[in-house]
Parts: structure tokens; C-alpha cells; sequence
């Protein structure tokens, strides 16, 4: 995480998706997504925002990935579904209908920091994944960090 070195993008902010499609990204996050950055789904039913330098490592990532069947289908879905994107003068992005309804946005969203990109829930599907997760964090820090947190 962080490999671009330069900012890390942290915390939550709930908004609403305007009639035409619309969420304001919040200012303290507009000068390190740039002002050209990426759209694109993400496994767990949400969006992602990726600053250049971000994708770029990402998709150099790709490049090293052998001619196989998963590495082709896992990059048909995530890169068929990615953009460049630009905010308008009012910090606003603009989100096609395909992909509100992927990441179960309704009214309500969420925009969350995660370290070198932004994640876009739909407000009751980030609850739900919170709700399903919650439970498992000790265990799953236990797994990552085994014997390096200090308690």
C-alpha cells in the first residue's frame, strides 16, 4: 500500500448522488485524485477513483501477469469497466447509470479514503459489508499482523 509514496487518502465522507448522476468529492481529496484521475469497478461492489500515478503501478502490476485464463477475464473486468474521468468546476463527478447500479448507489453514498485511491458505496451496501465484516477485524489483523501490533 501507498507505493506512490507522495499521499494517502483516508476517511469517510456520506453525500448524495444528484437526479443527473452527480456526487461532490470532497475538497480535502480533489488536489491528490488530480485533476484527471480513473474510474473503474472494484471486486467488492463498489467504485474506485485512481489518481494516474496509482493506476499507472496498477496496471504495470498487470502487465506482468501471465497469458492464462483468470489473468485475461480478471483484466476484461476491471479494465472494461475503467475511464479517465474529470471533475467539473464544482467538484462534482459525474457517474454513468451502469455503473451507480453496480455499486448499489440509491440516493445515498459513501466516499471513503483507502490509502491510494478512493472507494464510492452505496450507503446500504457499505453497512451491509461493515455488518458482514465487524465481526471477523480481530481475526483478520491477527492473520495480517501476527505478532507486530503492539496490544
Amino acid at each position: 500500500m501507498g507505493e506512490s509514496g507522495d499521499f494517502m487518502f483516508l476517511g469517510s465522507f456520506y453525500y448524495t448522488i444528484d437526479e443527473k448522476g452527480r456526487i461532490i468529492i470532497p475538497v480535502k481529496l480533489r488536489t491528490d485524485l488530480g485533476n484527471e484521475f480513473i474510474m473503474s469497478c472494484d471486486l467488492d461492489g463498489c467504485l474506485c477513483l485512481y489518481p494516474k500515478s496509482s493506476w499507472n503501478n496498477i496496471i504495470g502490476k498487470y502487465k506482468q501477469l501471465p497469458n492464462v485464463k483468470t489473468a485475461r477475464t480478471y483484466l476484461r473486468f476491471v479494465l472494461s469497466s475503467a475511464s479517465a474521468c474529470q471533475l467539473d468546476k464544482q467538484g462534482r463527478l459525474s457517474i454513468n447509470a451502469n455503473l451507480i447500479e453496480y455499486a448499489g448507489i440509491k440516493k445515498e453514498c459513501v466516499i471513503m479514503g483507502v490509502d491510494d485511491h478512493l472507494e464510492i458505496w452505496g450507503k446500504e451496501r457499505w453497512n451491509d459489508f461493515l455488518t458482514t465484516n465487524q465481526a471477523d477485524l480481530v481475526a483478520m489483523a491477527d492473520e495480517l499482523f501476527y505478532g507486530t501490533l503492539d496490544k
